[in-house]
């Protein structure tokens, strides 16, 4: 008997042949019947007089430009949900990772804030949305459905130079799947400046046959004025010089309109979907990077490919003019810094990944 993976919020009621699992400091096996046992660990001292089962090992340390494995499952089986905290000073010191069946090239690679649509989490900014949300102080959770057939492992690098503590919980399910499950995967680029006149790359190199399912940006302008002119174009199953989708705008693509603008100023907002989750304003002085934090999920909209997908954006402002009426003076080409987060499920672990940036690079200023 199979899981049934089509299982939702209105069929809670179905049972199913799946067992409930659970990886963190105090199981960090995951196996059934084994939390809570460590006799010694990292709150031994905390819990003194309690005994074997009093909150012994609930968070690990990871030293300055070390690793922690936090999971390794054996399949098949079902990542439902992921629960996770740091205490790291800088933003973009952890980057986490996922490795399907076996394979030595993360299907996931992205610094921790970027894939929970929080890039800049350091300060604490709720986001509320249907696949992740950020909860006070700086709870990460996680709601991508992530199958596997015979192995999983997920880790943490911290790139800094100080120790982090980690808190984290991730729970599974192991259960009979069905053939034809695609793997979830996440890529980060980043481009800073973006070549005057050139597109942005969110997705490239990926073959195979798969659906799109989310991306993240986080965009400093470098220009005074509008910035969101540019069009998301879906390269699909071998286009060329034009998409098969083509959108019309930034914030229209986020689901917004009319350049977030409520009464001469930008509007945040939180939807189930898409989000300008935050705009990190300057102060007119030495802070003076505006940027902003935006995610947009395919979940009732996927995008469907059998071959191949390349997934651009422009960026796309306004020469010096009147930016209240039409007709308008000529589109300005950006020169920004953009960051992005590429969701996406497909029938194989991609062996085309972007290289992930170094420390310098990653980092945000």
């Amino acid at each position: 008997m199979f899981y049934d993976v089509h299982q939702g919020a209105f069929d809670l009621c179905r049972l199913t042949n799946a067992k409930s699992r659970s990886v963190s400091p105090e199981n960090p096996t995951g196996e059934k019947g084994k939390g809570g046992m460590s006799k010694d660990g990292v709150s031994a001292c905390c819990a003194g007089g309690l005994g074997q089962g009093w909150k012994i090992n609930p968070y690990v340390v990871i030293p300055a430009k070390g690793t922690v494995t936090m999971a390794d499952i054996e399949g098949p089986g079902m990542i439902k949900q992921i629960w996770m905290t740091d205490n790291a000073k800088r933003s973009r010191s952890l980057i986490f990772r996922i490795y399907w069946e076996n394979s030595d090239r993360p299907s996931v690679e992205v610094p921790i804030g970027d894939f929970f649509a929080a890039a800049e989490y350091i300060t604490h900014q709720q986001l509320t949305s249907m696949m992740v949300c950020v909860n006070p102080k700086r709870a990460f959770n996680c709601y991508w459905e992530m199958p596997f057939y015979r192995h999983c492992k997920v880790t943490m690098e911290n790139i800094s130079t100080e120790p982090v503590t980690l808190y984290y919980q991730i729970n599974y399910i192991e259960a009979q799947l069905p053939e034809g499950l695609g793997y979830f995967h996440a890529q980060f680029r980043r481009v800073n400046p973006l070549p005057y006149k050139e597109v942005c790359t969110i997705l490239d190199n990926v073959r195979g046959k798969g659906q799109y399912v989310g991306t993240y940006l986080f965009w400093g302008v470098h220009n005074r004025g509008w910035w969101g002119e540019g069009e998301i174009k879906f390269y699909l199953d071998g286009d060329t010089d034009f998409p098969t989708i083509c959108g019309t705008g930034t914030e229209d693509y986020f689901c917004g309109s009319w350049n977030f603008d409520i009464g001469g100023a930008y509007r945040e907002y939180c939807t189930p979907y898409a989000g300008l989750a935050r705009v990190i304003r300057p102060d007119g002085l030495y802070e003076s990077q505006t940027r902003f934090s935006m995610y947009r999920w395919h979940v009732p909209d996927p995008v469907y490919f059998e071959e191949n997908i390349r997934v651009t954006i422009q960026a796309l402002g306004w020469r010096p003019g009147d930016e209240q009426s039409l007709p308008r003076s000529r589109y300005l080409p950006l020169q920004d810094d953009i960051s992005s987060v590429a969701f996406f499920y497909l029938d194989r672990v991609c062996d085309t990944p972007p290289t992930l940036p170094c420390p310098d690079d990653l980092e945000i200023n």
